[in-house]
């Protein structure tokens, strides 16, 4: 039944893959940005039928203007998850570029992406955030820096919270939480050395799949006594409020 389904779903997928791409390369160029951005999100919605995952958005997302969202993350299925709610520029890995498929798709759809290591690379990328709050879009973050199961919270990395900070965007944390008939479940999780190709396989080939989405109150954008909180406050911030409710 497993290879059934996995079959079933991919003769889904790909052909909607397939659509995609020839969207990022024929149409997005034709139509203009509020198109873009509702075309963006029916896509990653089917998308994420077609898979057989249940989304469940809770909590009041930020539809409108500029937005930091900052989220756990679990797989490469989260940029797509939040695309469901909002069209959604993410701030990712440069490595996932070269990912066959998965990778094009996401730099069509106005993904960031830094080069860890280089230099000049914080900097660069906190120019491109600032370019992207000033058209009013939603930057999507995973101050990880790397995928877990889902059930613990790394470390952030509070140095891209400062383009958000400088500019006084509100920053929205995002609690990310994956279930398997309706129980906690690291299942579809994207960790350690396995490959996209063996995660896609599990994905597609079992049922029950589901994530919820749990927008959560945005942070405050100044102390009481009015000055700015650092970076790293803004940081710390988030990433209690997410932990709160994995």
């Amino acid at each position: 039944m497993k290879l059934l389904r996995f079959v079933l779903r991919l003769f889904l997928v790909v052909p909607w893959i397939l659509f995609g791409l020839v969207c990022v390369g024929l149409v997005y160029p034709l139509i203009g940005h509020k198109s873009r951005a509702w075309l963006n999100r029916r896509w990653s919605r089917c998308l994420m039928a077609f898979c057989g995952l249940r989304v469940v958005l809770k909590g009041e997302p930020r539809l409108t203007g500029p937005v930091l969202m900052v989220a756990n993350h679990v797989s490469w299925i989260d940029i797509f998850v939040l695309n469901s709610a909002r069209a959604t520029s993410f701030v990712a890995k440069s490595e996932i570029r070269s990912w066959p498929i998965i990778g094009w798709l996401v730099a069509g759809a106005g993904t960031l992406f830094i080069e860890r290591g280089q230099r000049h690379a914080v900097h660069a990328m906190g120019e491109s955030m600032q370019a992207r709050f000033k058209q009013g879009d939603a930057v999507g973050l995973f101050p990880e820096g790397t995928t877990s199961e889902g059930f613990e919270l790394l470390p952030f990395h509070a140095s891209l919270f400062e383009p958000a900070r400088a500019a006084a965007v509100e920053i929205q944390p995002v609690a990310l939480r994956f279930l398997q008939h309706g129980k906690r479940s690291g299942y579809a999780a994207f960790v350690g050395e396995e490959s996209l190709v063996a995660n896609l396989w599990r994905v597609l080939g079992v049922t029950g799949l589901a994530v919820e989405v749990v927008f959560l109150p945005p942070l405050p954008a100044r102390h009481p006594d009015g000055s700015l909180p650092t970076r790293l406050e803004l940081s710390h911030q988030a990433r209690d409020a997410i932990l709160s409710a994995l």
